[in-house]
């Protein structure tokens, strides 16, 4: 099967339980996931070689990101550490004709403060034959912008297919 890298921000979510609104709950559900991170289980799932790309801090929080993405079967080597948070977001599902509502937390995360020298883009597109990344990466603060634009340089050059 073929060498998949995903590079984004993987993110704590926090959610109602049930279709409770925020106001109701006096606990919330966790889960780890993101856009990218969801494509690379997703990936591993259909018996690819996945591999994701972050930062995450280096407390235990974000090992608790690493390891629900090592329970999918995804690759974490290219995984930096360092930095002071993990970016969140909070969930409370929509119910009957009540929409879903997110409410995001994500300013100064790890990935939005990481740096060129955190990652090895050649090393990491070695051998792989799709790179996938979303819009919101870029997006997320001008050094997530310019490792997205360092990565896709790298998938280039590997020849790489991306997305």
């Amino acid at each position: 099967m073929a060498k998949v890298v995903t590079m984004g921000e993987i993110m704590l979510r926090l959610s109602s339980p049930g279709q409770k609104r925020f106001i109701q709950s006096d606990s919330f559900d966790v889960v780890y996931g993101g856009g990218e991170a969801n494509v690379a289980v997703s990936a591993a799932n259909y018996g690819h070689e996945a591999y994701f790309v972050t930062k995450v801090p280096t407390h235990e929080i974000g090992q608790c990101a690493v390891n629900a993405l090592r329970r999918y079967g995804v690759h974490t080597d290219f995984i930096a550490r360092g930095g002071n948070r993990l970016g969140i977001y909070f969930l409370e599902t929509g119910a009957s004709m009540r929409p879903s509502k997110v409410v995001y937390d994500r300013a100064g995360s790890s990935i939005a403060e990481a740096d060129a020298k955190d990652f090895d883009f050649d090393s990491i597109m070695e051998g792989a034959q799709w790179f996938h990344w979303s819009g919101i990466t870029p997006a997320i603060s001008d050094k997530a912008a310019e490792l997205t634009k360092l990565a896709c340089e790298a998938a280039k050059r590997h020849g790489v297919t991306v997305s």
